[in-house]
Protein backbone atom coordinates (compact mmCIF):
# COMPACT_ATOMS: atom_id res chain seq x y z
CA UNK A 1 0.00 0.00 0.00
CA UNK A 2 2.76 2.46 0.93
CA UNK A 3 4.72 1.72 -2.25
CA UNK A 4 1.63 2.14 -4.43
CA UNK A 5 0.77 5.50 -2.83
CA UNK A 6 4.33 6.73 -3.17
CA UNK A 7 4.49 5.75 -6.83
CA UNK A 8 1.10 7.36 -7.56
CA UNK A 9 2.04 10.62 -5.89
CA UNK A 10 5.41 10.87 -7.61
CA UNK A 11 3.75 10.15 -10.96
CA UNK A 12 1.08 12.82 -10.47
CA UNK A 13 3.54 15.51 -9.41
CA UNK A 14 6.17 14.63 -12.02
CA UNK A 15 3.74 14.38 -14.94
CA UNK A 16 4.17 17.99 -16.18
CA UNK A 17 7.89 17.32 -16.61
CA UNK A 18 7.43 14.01 -18.39
CA UNK A 19 4.90 15.12 -20.99
CA UNK A 20 6.64 16.34 -24.12
CA UNK A 21 10.10 15.89 -22.63
CA UNK A 22 11.50 15.08 -26.04
CA UNK A 23 10.57 18.49 -27.42
CA UNK A 24 12.77 20.54 -25.10
CA UNK A 25 9.79 22.44 -23.64
CA UNK A 26 8.19 21.53 -20.37
CA UNK A 27 4.59 20.85 -21.37
CA UNK A 28 1.74 20.51 -18.90
CA UNK A 29 -0.98 17.98 -19.73
CA UNK A 30 -4.46 19.14 -20.68
CA UNK A 31 -6.03 18.33 -17.32
CA UNK A 32 -7.03 20.01 -14.09
CA UNK A 33 -4.31 20.77 -11.56
CA UNK A 34 -4.04 18.56 -8.51
CA UNK A 35 -5.68 20.42 -5.60
CA UNK A 36 -6.22 17.50 -3.21
CA UNK A 37 -3.52 15.19 -1.87
CA UNK A 38 -4.37 11.51 -1.42
CA UNK A 39 -3.08 11.68 2.18
CA UNK A 40 -6.60 12.90 3.03
CA UNK A 41 -7.93 9.43 2.21
CA UNK A 42 -8.24 7.04 5.19
CA UNK A 43 -5.92 4.05 5.13
CA UNK A 44 -6.34 0.61 6.63
CA UNK A 45 -3.47 -0.34 8.93
CA UNK A 46 -2.58 -3.36 11.01
CA UNK A 47 -3.82 -3.48 14.59
CA UNK A 48 -1.66 -4.70 17.44
CA UNK A 49 -1.90 -5.49 21.11
CA UNK A 50 -0.78 -2.43 23.08
CA UNK A 51 -1.38 -2.88 26.83
CA UNK A 52 -2.45 0.20 28.78
CA UNK A 53 -2.62 0.98 32.49
CA UNK A 54 -6.33 0.19 32.50
CA UNK A 55 -6.40 -2.73 30.06
CA UNK A 56 -3.65 -5.33 29.62
CA UNK A 57 -5.35 -6.68 26.51
CA UNK A 58 -5.83 -3.28 24.88
CA UNK A 59 -5.64 -3.36 21.06
CA UNK A 60 -4.81 -0.28 18.97
CA UNK A 61 -4.70 0.32 15.23
CA UNK A 62 -3.39 3.88 15.54
CA UNK A 63 0.29 4.69 14.98
CA UNK A 64 2.34 4.49 18.15
CA UNK A 65 2.55 7.80 20.06
CA UNK A 66 5.89 9.61 19.90
CA UNK A 67 7.38 11.41 22.89
CA UNK A 68 9.73 14.29 22.05
CA UNK A 69 12.10 15.13 24.92
CA UNK A 70 12.45 18.91 25.28
CA UNK A 71 16.24 19.00 25.43
CA UNK A 72 16.81 16.31 22.81
CA UNK A 73 15.30 18.19 19.88
CA UNK A 74 17.47 21.24 20.60
CA UNK A 75 20.61 19.11 21.01
CA UNK A 76 19.86 17.01 17.94
CA UNK A 77 19.30 19.97 15.60
CA UNK A 78 22.14 22.05 17.05
CA UNK A 79 24.84 19.36 17.26
CA UNK A 80 24.10 15.83 16.09
CA UNK A 81 22.12 16.36 12.89
CA UNK A 82 24.59 18.94 11.46
CA UNK A 83 27.51 16.66 12.36
CA UNK A 84 25.86 13.66 10.71
CA UNK A 85 25.49 15.64 7.46
CA UNK A 86 28.85 17.37 7.47
CA UNK A 87 30.20 15.22 4.61
CA UNK A 88 26.85 14.63 2.91
CA UNK A 89 26.18 16.11 -0.52
CA UNK A 90 22.53 17.02 -0.09
CA UNK A 91 21.76 20.50 -1.44
CA UNK A 92 18.16 21.74 -1.07
CA UNK A 93 15.94 20.73 -3.96
CA UNK A 94 12.58 22.17 -4.88
CA UNK A 95 9.65 20.78 -2.92
CA UNK A 96 7.76 17.93 -4.64
CA UNK A 97 4.31 18.65 -3.09
CA UNK A 98 3.54 21.42 -5.58
CA UNK A 99 0.89 21.33 -8.30
CA UNK A 100 0.86 22.69 -11.86
CA UNK A 101 0.06 26.20 -10.59
CA UNK A 102 3.08 26.33 -8.26
CA UNK A 103 0.79 25.91 -5.25
CA UNK A 104 0.48 23.33 -2.47
CA UNK A 105 -2.57 21.03 -2.74
CA UNK A 106 -4.89 20.52 0.22
CA UNK A 107 -3.51 17.77 2.43
CA UNK A 108 -3.39 16.41 5.95
CA UNK A 109 -0.86 19.20 6.59
CA UNK A 110 -2.32 22.21 4.84
CA UNK A 111 -5.63 23.53 3.48
CA UNK A 112 -5.80 26.35 0.95
CA UNK A 113 -7.85 29.08 2.59
CA UNK A 114 -6.50 32.61 2.15
CA UNK A 115 -4.52 31.56 -0.90
CA UNK A 116 -7.57 30.57 -2.98
CA UNK A 117 -10.38 32.77 -1.67
CA UNK A 118 -10.78 35.61 0.81
CA UNK A 119 -12.32 34.25 4.04
CA UNK A 120 -15.16 36.28 5.51
CA UNK A 121 -14.62 38.52 8.52
CA UNK A 122 -16.28 35.89 10.72
CA UNK A 123 -14.13 33.07 9.33
CA UNK A 124 -10.91 34.99 9.96
CA UNK A 125 -11.80 35.71 13.58
CA UNK A 126 -13.17 32.24 14.29
CA UNK A 127 -10.02 30.47 13.14
CA UNK A 128 -10.13 26.79 14.05
CA UNK A 129 -12.93 27.36 16.58
CA UNK A 130 -16.43 26.12 15.97
CA UNK A 131 -19.40 27.80 17.57
CA UNK A 132 -19.72 24.99 20.11
CA UNK A 133 -16.05 25.46 21.12
CA UNK A 134 -16.57 29.03 22.34
CA UNK A 135 -16.63 29.35 26.13
CA UNK A 136 -19.18 31.41 28.05
CA UNK A 137 -17.82 32.31 31.50
CA UNK A 138 -21.23 33.66 32.49
CA UNK A 139 -23.08 30.48 31.56
CA UNK A 140 -24.50 28.00 34.05
CA UNK A 141 -22.50 25.22 35.69
CA UNK A 142 -18.99 24.81 37.03
CA UNK A 143 -15.83 24.28 35.04
CA UNK A 144 -13.99 21.28 36.48
CA UNK A 145 -10.19 21.30 36.79
CA UNK A 146 -9.21 17.66 36.23
CA UNK A 147 -5.47 17.84 35.46
CA UNK A 148 -2.43 20.02 36.07
CA UNK A 149 -0.53 21.31 33.05
CA UNK A 150 2.20 18.69 32.40
CA UNK A 151 4.87 20.80 30.64
CA UNK A 152 5.79 24.11 29.07
CA UNK A 153 6.86 27.44 30.51
CA UNK A 154 3.36 28.83 31.19
CA UNK A 155 1.56 27.56 34.31
CA UNK A 156 -1.95 26.22 33.87
CA UNK A 157 -4.38 23.33 34.19
CA UNK A 158 -6.91 21.31 32.19
CA UNK A 159 -10.60 22.12 32.43
CA UNK A 160 -13.64 20.07 31.49
CA UNK A 161 -16.68 22.01 30.31
CA UNK A 162 -19.42 19.49 29.63
CA UNK A 163 -17.83 16.89 27.33
CA UNK A 164 -15.15 19.26 26.05
CA UNK A 165 -11.61 19.68 27.37
CA UNK A 166 -9.47 22.82 27.38
CA UNK A 167 -5.97 23.61 28.55
CA UNK A 168 -5.97 26.88 30.49
CA UNK A 169 -2.69 28.83 30.57
CA UNK A 170 -1.77 32.13 32.15
CA UNK A 171 0.44 35.01 31.11
CA UNK A 172 3.44 36.16 33.13
CA UNK A 173 4.03 39.11 35.40
CA UNK A 174 6.99 40.17 33.25
CA UNK A 175 4.92 40.36 30.04
CA UNK A 176 1.25 40.62 31.05
CA UNK A 177 -1.28 39.73 28.33
CA UNK A 178 1.37 39.09 25.65
CA UNK A 179 1.61 35.24 25.76
CA UNK A 180 -2.16 34.63 25.70
CA UNK A 181 -2.66 37.28 23.03
CA UNK A 182 0.15 35.78 20.95
CA UNK A 183 -1.52 32.37 21.18
CA UNK A 184 -4.93 33.60 20.08
CA UNK A 185 -3.65 35.90 17.33
CA UNK A 186 -1.00 33.45 16.11
CA UNK A 187 -3.38 30.49 15.92
CA UNK A 188 -5.89 32.54 13.90
CA UNK A 189 -3.16 33.68 11.48
CA UNK A 190 -1.74 30.16 11.07
CA UNK A 191 -5.25 28.84 10.45
CA UNK A 192 -6.12 31.57 7.91
CA UNK A 193 -2.91 30.83 6.01
CA UNK A 194 -3.84 27.15 5.78
CA UNK A 195 -2.29 25.20 8.65
CA UNK A 196 -4.18 22.97 11.06
CA UNK A 197 -4.30 24.56 14.52
CA UNK A 198 -6.12 24.20 17.81
CA UNK A 199 -9.00 26.47 18.77
CA UNK A 200 -7.51 29.26 20.88
CA UNK A 201 -9.45 31.90 22.80
CA UNK A 202 -8.97 34.29 25.72
CA UNK A 203 -11.45 34.15 28.57
CA UNK A 204 -11.91 36.20 31.73
CA UNK A 205 -13.40 33.95 34.39
CA UNK A 206 -14.31 34.27 38.06
CA UNK A 207 -12.44 31.97 40.37
CA UNK A 208 -15.63 30.52 41.84
CA UNK A 209 -16.47 29.20 38.35
CA UNK A 210 -13.59 26.71 38.59
CA UNK A 211 -13.86 23.56 40.70
CA UNK A 212 -10.64 21.71 41.59
CA UNK A 213 -10.78 17.91 41.52
CA UNK A 214 -9.00 16.57 44.64
CA UNK A 215 -5.91 14.33 44.45
CA UNK A 216 -4.54 15.59 41.11
CA UNK A 217 -0.92 15.01 40.06
CA UNK A 218 1.17 16.54 37.27
CA UNK A 219 4.67 16.01 35.87
CA UNK A 220 6.66 19.13 35.01
CA UNK A 221 9.50 19.62 32.48
CA UNK A 222 12.01 18.34 35.03
CA UNK A 223 10.30 14.94 35.08
CA UNK A 224 9.24 15.22 38.72
CA UNK A 225 5.63 14.34 39.56
CA UNK A 226 3.96 16.78 41.95
CA UNK A 227 0.57 17.32 43.52
CA UNK A 228 -1.76 19.81 41.87
CA UNK A 229 -3.65 21.11 44.89
CA UNK A 230 -5.03 24.43 46.12
CA UNK A 231 -1.50 25.76 46.67
CA UNK A 232 -0.53 24.90 43.09
CA UNK A 233 -3.74 26.46 41.83
CA UNK A 234 -3.04 29.60 43.85
CA UNK A 235 0.36 29.85 42.19
CA UNK A 236 -1.27 29.71 38.74
CA UNK A 237 -3.71 32.47 39.67
CA UNK A 238 -0.79 34.49 40.99
CA UNK A 239 0.64 34.70 37.45
CA UNK A 240 -2.69 35.54 35.83
CA UNK A 241 -3.79 39.08 34.95
CA UNK A 242 -6.87 40.30 36.76
CA UNK A 243 -9.70 42.48 35.50
CA UNK A 244 -12.17 43.29 38.27
CA UNK A 245 -13.13 39.99 39.89
CA UNK A 246 -12.13 37.92 36.85
CA UNK A 247 -8.82 36.37 35.80
CA UNK A 248 -7.42 36.16 32.28
CA UNK A 249 -6.65 32.75 30.73
CA UNK A 250 -5.75 31.39 27.33
CA UNK A 251 -8.05 28.43 26.64
CA UNK A 252 -6.82 25.82 24.14
CA UNK A 253 -9.47 23.36 22.99
CA UNK A 254 -8.43 19.71 22.97
CA UNK A 255 -7.69 18.39 19.50
CA UNK A 256 -9.92 15.68 17.99
CA UNK A 257 -8.84 12.09 17.53
CA UNK A 258 -6.20 9.93 19.21
CA UNK A 259 -3.16 12.10 19.90
CA UNK A 260 0.19 10.73 18.73
CA UNK A 261 2.63 13.36 19.96
CA UNK A 262 4.62 15.84 17.85
CA UNK A 263 5.58 15.49 14.22
CA UNK A 264 9.20 15.80 13.13
CA UNK A 265 10.44 18.47 10.74
CA UNK A 266 12.40 15.84 8.80
CA UNK A 267 11.94 12.32 7.41
CA UNK A 268 8.54 10.59 7.50
CA UNK A 269 6.45 8.53 9.91
CA UNK A 270 7.20 4.89 9.09
CA UNK A 271 3.84 3.83 10.56
CA UNK A 272 1.75 6.21 8.42
CA UNK A 273 1.23 4.87 4.85
CA UNK A 274 0.07 8.36 3.77
CA UNK A 275 3.32 10.03 4.84
CA UNK A 276 5.51 9.69 1.74
CA UNK A 277 7.31 13.04 1.35
CA UNK A 278 10.21 13.72 3.73
CA UNK A 279 9.06 16.55 5.97
CA UNK A 280 12.13 18.67 5.32
CA UNK A 281 11.15 18.70 1.64
CA UNK A 282 7.53 19.79 2.08
CA UNK A 283 6.84 23.29 0.77
CA UNK A 284 4.19 23.95 3.46
CA UNK A 285 6.66 23.24 6.28
CA UNK A 286 9.51 25.06 4.54
CA UNK A 287 7.36 28.09 3.75
CA UNK A 288 6.25 28.18 7.38
CA UNK A 289 9.59 29.86 8.08
CA UNK A 290 8.33 33.13 6.57
CA UNK A 291 5.13 33.05 8.63
CA UNK A 292 7.17 32.35 11.77
CA UNK A 293 9.47 35.25 10.89
CA UNK A 294 6.51 37.61 10.48
CA UNK A 295 5.22 36.82 13.98
CA UNK A 296 8.72 36.36 15.41
CA UNK A 297 7.61 32.85 16.37
CA UNK A 298 11.11 31.65 17.19
CA UNK A 299 9.71 28.65 19.08
CA UNK A 300 8.56 26.85 15.90
CA UNK A 301 9.89 23.37 16.72
CA UNK A 302 8.61 19.83 16.96
CA UNK A 303 7.43 20.14 20.58
CA UNK A 304 4.94 22.75 19.41
CA UNK A 305 3.24 20.42 16.97
CA UNK A 306 0.90 17.45 17.24
CA UNK A 307 -0.17 14.49 15.13
CA UNK A 308 -3.61 13.00 15.62
CA UNK A 309 -5.06 9.74 14.33
CA UNK A 310 -8.57 10.44 13.05
CA UNK A 311 -10.38 7.12 12.82
CA UNK A 312 -13.19 6.77 10.30
CA UNK A 313 -15.30 5.66 13.28
CA UNK A 314 -15.00 8.55 15.78
CA UNK A 315 -16.61 6.42 18.49
CA UNK A 316 -13.59 4.12 18.35
CA UNK A 317 -10.63 6.56 18.21
CA UNK A 318 -7.90 3.91 17.86
CA UNK A 319 -9.65 1.86 15.18
CA UNK A 320 -8.82 1.44 11.50
CA UNK A 321 -9.21 2.81 8.84
CA UNK A 322 -8.13 6.36 9.58
CA UNK A 323 -5.62 9.06 8.75
CA UNK A 324 -3.01 11.18 10.54
CA UNK A 325 -3.60 14.94 10.62
CA UNK A 326 -0.78 17.30 11.51
CA UNK A 327 -1.26 20.38 13.72
CA UNK A 328 0.69 23.49 14.68
CA UNK A 329 0.41 24.31 18.40
CA UNK A 330 1.31 27.10 20.79
CA UNK A 331 2.38 30.41 19.29
CA UNK A 332 2.68 32.01 22.73
CA UNK A 333 6.42 32.54 22.17
CA UNK A 334 5.85 35.17 19.49
CA UNK A 335 5.07 38.91 19.29
CA UNK A 336 8.12 39.67 21.42
CA UNK A 337 8.55 36.76 23.82
CA UNK A 338 11.64 37.15 25.99
CA UNK A 339 14.02 34.95 27.92
CA UNK A 340 15.21 35.78 31.42
CA UNK A 341 18.61 36.69 29.92
CA UNK A 342 18.44 39.95 27.96
CA UNK A 343 21.38 38.96 25.76
CA UNK A 344 19.40 36.01 24.38
CA UNK A 345 16.19 38.02 24.00
CA UNK A 346 18.02 40.57 21.85
CA UNK A 347 19.56 37.93 19.59
CA UNK A 348 16.32 36.03 18.94
CA UNK A 349 15.45 36.21 15.26
CA UNK A 350 19.01 37.06 14.21
CA UNK A 351 21.07 34.24 15.69
CA UNK A 352 20.53 30.72 17.00
CA UNK A 353 20.87 30.07 20.73
CA UNK A 354 24.18 28.44 19.90
CA UNK A 355 25.22 29.84 16.53
CA UNK A 356 28.60 28.51 15.42
CA UNK A 357 28.74 30.87 12.42
CA UNK A 358 28.28 33.92 14.64
CA UNK A 359 30.74 32.56 17.18
CA UNK A 360 33.32 32.14 14.40
CA UNK A 361 32.70 35.64 13.07
CA UNK A 362 33.10 37.13 16.54
CA UNK A 363 36.34 35.20 16.97
CA UNK A 364 37.77 36.44 13.66
CA UNK A 365 36.68 40.07 14.16
CA UNK A 366 37.48 40.12 17.90
CA UNK A 367 33.83 41.04 18.52
CA UNK A 368 34.26 44.46 16.88
CA UNK A 369 31.59 43.89 14.22
CA UNK A 370 28.31 45.55 15.18
CA UNK A 371 25.40 43.13 15.14
CA UNK A 372 21.76 43.97 14.31
CA UNK A 373 20.60 42.87 17.75
CA UNK A 374 22.92 45.37 19.39
CA UNK A 375 20.80 48.15 17.92
CA UNK A 376 17.47 46.77 19.16
CA UNK A 377 15.46 48.83 21.63
CA UNK A 378 12.23 48.19 23.48
CA UNK A 379 9.42 50.54 22.46
CA UNK A 380 8.55 53.01 25.20
CA UNK A 381 5.17 52.21 26.71
CA UNK A 382 5.08 48.81 24.97
CA UNK A 383 7.80 47.08 26.98
CA UNK A 384 5.60 43.99 27.44
CA UNK A 385 6.33 43.18 23.76
CA UNK A 386 10.07 43.07 24.30
CA UNK A 387 12.09 43.81 21.17
CA UNK A 388 9.25 43.07 18.75
CA UNK A 389 9.56 45.71 16.02
CA UNK A 390 10.32 46.12 12.32
CA UNK A 391 13.35 48.42 12.39
CA UNK A 392 15.99 45.64 12.51
CA UNK A 393 13.82 42.93 10.95
CA UNK A 394 15.28 41.16 7.92
CA UNK A 395 13.01 38.33 6.69
CA UNK A 396 15.80 36.62 4.74
CA UNK A 397 18.15 36.67 7.73
CA UNK A 398 15.55 35.69 10.36
CA UNK A 399 16.30 32.56 12.38
CA UNK A 400 14.33 30.62 14.93
CA UNK A 401 15.54 29.43 18.33
CA UNK A 402 17.70 26.63 16.92
CA UNK A 403 17.97 25.05 13.45
CA UNK A 404 14.77 23.62 12.03
CA UNK A 405 15.38 21.02 9.27
CA UNK A 406 12.49 22.27 7.12
CA UNK A 407 13.28 25.96 7.55
CA UNK A 408 16.94 25.35 6.73
CA UNK A 409 16.03 23.82 3.35
CA UNK A 410 13.58 26.53 2.29
CA UNK A 411 14.26 27.79 -1.23
CA UNK A 412 13.35 31.09 -2.89
CA UNK A 413 10.27 29.38 -4.34
CA UNK A 414 9.11 28.12 -0.93
CA UNK A 415 9.53 31.53 0.70
CA UNK A 416 7.84 33.32 -2.20
CA UNK A 417 4.89 30.91 -2.02
CA UNK A 418 4.27 31.88 1.60
CA UNK A 419 4.79 35.57 0.85
CA UNK A 420 2.10 35.42 -1.85
CA UNK A 421 -0.33 34.02 0.71
CA UNK A 422 0.60 36.58 3.37
CA UNK A 423 0.18 39.42 0.85
CA UNK A 424 -3.55 38.71 0.88
CA UNK A 425 -3.78 39.97 4.47
CA UNK A 426 -4.76 43.62 4.23
CA UNK A 427 -4.06 45.99 7.09
CA UNK A 428 -7.75 45.90 8.03
CA UNK A 429 -7.56 42.09 8.32
CA UNK A 430 -4.50 42.33 10.54
CA UNK A 431 -6.14 44.87 12.85
CA UNK A 432 -9.25 42.70 13.21
CA UNK A 433 -7.18 39.63 14.02
CA UNK A 434 -5.13 41.55 16.60
CA UNK A 435 -8.37 42.29 18.50
CA UNK A 436 -8.41 38.57 19.40
CA UNK A 437 -5.66 39.46 21.89
CA UNK A 438 -8.20 41.36 24.02
CA UNK A 439 -5.60 43.87 25.17
CA UNK A 440 -6.67 46.08 28.06
CA UNK A 441 -4.85 49.05 26.52
CA UNK A 442 -6.14 50.00 23.02
CA UNK A 443 -2.66 51.37 22.29
CA UNK A 444 -1.34 47.78 22.43
CA UNK A 445 -3.74 46.77 19.66
CA UNK A 446 -2.57 49.67 17.51
CA UNK A 447 1.09 48.91 18.21
CA UNK A 448 0.92 45.21 17.28
CA UNK A 449 -1.11 46.04 14.17
CA UNK A 450 1.52 48.53 13.04
CA UNK A 451 4.45 46.21 13.75
CA UNK A 452 2.82 43.32 11.87
CA UNK A 453 1.97 45.60 8.95
CA UNK A 454 5.51 46.95 8.67
CA UNK A 455 7.14 43.53 9.09
CA UNK A 456 4.82 42.18 6.38
CA UNK A 457 5.85 45.01 4.07
CA UNK A 458 9.48 43.96 4.48
CA UNK A 459 8.57 40.34 3.72
CA UNK A 460 6.70 41.32 0.57
CA UNK A 461 9.48 43.68 -0.52
CA UNK A 462 11.96 40.82 -0.25
CA UNK A 463 9.98 37.89 -1.68
CA UNK A 464 7.61 39.47 -4.22
CA UNK A 465 10.37 41.25 -6.13
CA UNK A 466 12.54 38.28 -7.08
CA UNK A 467 10.17 35.66 -8.55
CA UNK A 468 7.02 36.80 -10.32
CA UNK A 469 4.20 37.73 -7.88
CA UNK A 470 1.45 37.27 -10.51
CA UNK A 471 -1.07 34.62 -9.45
CA UNK A 472 -4.72 33.54 -9.79
CA UNK A 473 -4.58 33.04 -13.56
CA UNK A 474 -7.85 32.72 -15.44
CA UNK A 475 -9.22 33.24 -18.93
CA UNK A 476 -11.96 35.83 -19.42
CA UNK A 477 -14.08 35.14 -22.46
CA UNK A 478 -12.10 33.05 -24.91
CA UNK A 479 -8.82 34.94 -25.31
CA UNK A 480 -8.14 37.32 -22.41
CA UNK A 481 -5.64 35.94 -19.89
CA UNK A 482 -5.83 37.70 -16.51
CA UNK A 483 -3.91 37.38 -13.26
CA UNK A 484 -3.44 39.32 -10.04
CA UNK A 485 -0.12 41.07 -9.46
CA UNK A 486 0.05 40.61 -5.70
CA UNK A 487 2.97 43.03 -5.41
CA UNK A 488 1.01 45.85 -7.07
CA UNK A 489 -2.19 44.97 -5.21
CA UNK A 490 -0.34 45.27 -1.88
CA UNK A 491 1.58 48.43 -2.86
CA UNK A 492 5.07 46.94 -2.65
CA UNK A 493 6.13 49.70 -5.02
CA UNK A 494 4.44 52.87 -6.26
CA UNK A 495 2.05 52.23 -9.15
CA UNK A 496 4.37 54.03 -11.52
CA UNK A 497 7.07 51.39 -11.01
CA UNK A 498 4.90 48.68 -12.57
CA UNK A 499 4.85 48.34 -16.33
CA UNK A 500 3.81 45.17 -18.09
CA UNK A 501 5.41 43.40 -21.03
CA UNK A 502 4.02 40.19 -22.47
CA UNK A 503 5.00 37.93 -25.30
CA UNK A 504 4.11 34.61 -26.79
CA UNK A 505 7.20 32.52 -26.02
CA UNK A 506 5.67 29.54 -27.81
CA UNK A 507 4.85 28.66 -30.58
CA UNK A 508 6.62 31.72 -32.04
CA UNK A 509 7.92 34.76 -30.23
CA UNK A 510 5.87 37.89 -30.63
CA UNK A 511 4.73 40.69 -28.36
CA UNK A 512 1.13 40.78 -27.14
CA UNK A 513 -0.76 43.57 -25.39
CA UNK A 514 -0.82 43.61 -21.60
CA UNK A 515 -2.69 46.17 -19.52
CA UNK A 516 -3.17 46.76 -15.77
CA UNK A 517 -6.63 46.91 -14.24
CA UNK A 518 -7.95 47.72 -10.78
CA UNK A 519 -6.89 45.91 -7.60
CA UNK A 520 -3.69 44.50 -9.07
CA UNK A 521 -5.31 42.77 -12.02
CA UNK A 522 -3.31 42.53 -15.26
CA UNK A 523 -4.76 41.14 -18.48
CA UNK A 524 -3.21 39.99 -21.76
CA UNK A 525 -5.04 39.76 -25.08
CA UNK A 526 -4.07 36.52 -26.82
CA UNK A 527 -4.33 35.84 -30.55
CA UNK A 528 -5.64 32.42 -31.47
CA UNK A 529 -3.06 30.02 -32.90
CA UNK A 530 -5.30 27.00 -33.50
CA UNK A 531 -8.72 26.41 -35.14
CA UNK A 532 -11.92 25.13 -33.56
CA UNK A 533 -11.60 21.82 -35.36
CA UNK A 534 -8.68 19.89 -36.69
CA UNK A 535 -5.96 18.61 -34.31
CA UNK A 536 -6.94 16.89 -31.08
CA UNK A 537 -7.28 19.15 -28.01
CA UNK A 538 -3.90 18.20 -26.53
CA UNK A 539 -1.97 18.42 -29.81
CA UNK A 540 1.36 20.29 -29.49
CA UNK A 541 0.18 22.74 -32.17
CA UNK A 542 -2.36 24.09 -29.68
CA UNK A 543 0.21 24.63 -26.94
CA UNK A 544 1.01 28.23 -26.00
CA UNK A 545 3.40 29.75 -23.45
CA UNK A 546 2.86 33.39 -22.50
CA UNK A 547 5.61 35.26 -20.66
CA UNK A 548 4.55 38.23 -18.49
CA UNK A 549 6.91 40.65 -16.71
CA UNK A 550 5.71 43.36 -14.32
CA UNK A 551 8.75 45.68 -14.42
CA UNK A 552 9.48 45.19 -10.71
CA UNK A 553 10.18 41.51 -10.10
CA UNK A 554 13.44 40.20 -11.55
CA UNK A 555 11.70 37.07 -12.79
CA UNK A 556 8.80 36.75 -15.23
CA UNK A 557 5.77 34.47 -15.17
CA UNK A 558 5.38 31.74 -17.79
CA UNK A 559 1.73 30.81 -18.28
CA UNK A 560 1.04 27.54 -20.11
CA UNK A 561 -2.19 27.20 -22.08
CA UNK A 562 -3.94 25.19 -24.77
CA UNK A 563 -5.78 27.08 -27.51
CA UNK A 564 -8.97 25.09 -28.11
CA UNK A 565 -10.00 27.47 -30.88
CA UNK A 566 -11.91 30.76 -31.13
CA UNK A 567 -15.17 29.17 -30.02
CA UNK A 568 -13.99 27.29 -26.91
CA UNK A 569 -11.07 29.56 -26.16
CA UNK A 570 -7.91 29.17 -24.15
CA UNK A 571 -7.45 26.92 -21.14
CA UNK A 572 -4.75 27.53 -18.51
CA UNK A 573 -3.00 24.30 -17.49
CA UNK A 574 0.04 25.46 -15.54
CA UNK A 575 2.50 28.18 -14.73
CA UNK A 576 6.17 28.51 -13.93
CA UNK A 577 8.20 31.15 -12.14
CA UNK A 578 11.69 30.71 -13.60
CA UNK A 579 14.63 31.86 -11.54
CA UNK A 580 15.83 35.21 -12.91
Amino acid sequence: MRAVRRASLVLVLALPTLVGCGGGVRRFPLKSAMWRDTDLDPVTVRCEKRPSEKDEGHVSCAPEPYVSPLAWDAADNTFFRPLSKIFAVDPPKEAPNVNAFDEVPDSAWFTNRLGRRKPSHEELLRGACREEDMLDPEGEGEWVIDQGKPNGASPGFRVRVGKKKYMFKTDSKAQPERPSAASAIGAALYHAVGFNTSCEQIVYVERKKLKLTPGLKFTANDGVTRTFDEAALEKVFGESSQRGNTWRFQASAWLPGFLLGPFKYEKTRSDDPNDVIPHENRRDLRGGRVLAAWLHHFDAREQNSMDSWLAADPKSPESSPGLVRHYYLDTSDSLGSEWDWDGISRRMGDSYLLDFADIGTDFITFGLLERPWERKQRTKGMEMFGYFHWSEFDPARWRNEYPNPSFSRATEHDNAWMARILSRFDRADIKELVTLGKFTDPAATEFITEVLEQRLRKILDRYLTELSPIADLRVEGTSTLCGVDLARRRGVRADGAFHYDAELALPSKRAVAAAPREDGLVCVELPHVAPDGGPRDDDPSRYVVVRIANGVAKGALDAHLYDLGPRRGYRVVGLERPDP
